[in-house]
């Protein structure tokens, strides 16, 4: 288990359980983490420019922004943010677009389970230097 204080998560998903579900399963896991919430594109702009996370988790289909341009944005903006689309269709031409749009991984919310979830974080926190 990971405890670092300046890592911070967002989490960019409409779906209000799976979105209360990820942070809850996060934070029991990295306490430590600075672990925010945003419901679409829009808001989540607004978020990355002032918290500047690490880690974002971004839903692929999201109101009113494609999360696969956002991605492109965030990409452009901020190199050094890390970003994982998270789907429930878990299709071959969603994890292409994925890749083309900078996103760093994809995964299927059917299929990934919690612990590879807490494992990828695990894993993203520990490559990045906070010196």
């Amino acid at each position: 288990m990971s405890c670092n204080l300046r890592f911070k998560i967002l989490l960019v998903e409409d779906n209000v359980t799976f979105r209360r579900v990820l942070k809850q399963s996060l934070h029991e896991y990295f306490p430590c983490m600075i672990i925010t919430e945003a419901v679409d594109g829009e808001e989540a702009l607004r978020k990355i420019d002032t918290l500047l996370p690490n880690l974002i988790f971004m839903d692929i289909k999201l109101p009113r922004e494609s999360s696969l341009e956002l991605t492109r944005k965030i990409k452009t903006r901020h190199t050094r943010i890390r970003v994982i689309i998270l789907t429930s269709y878990d299709l071959s031409e969603y994890r292409r677009a994925a890749g083309q749009y900078g996103a760093d991984h994809f995964l299927s919310k059917g299929s990934s389970t919690r612990e590879e979830i807490l494992a990828l974080v695990d894993a993203i926190s520990s490559e990045l230097s906070f010196d």
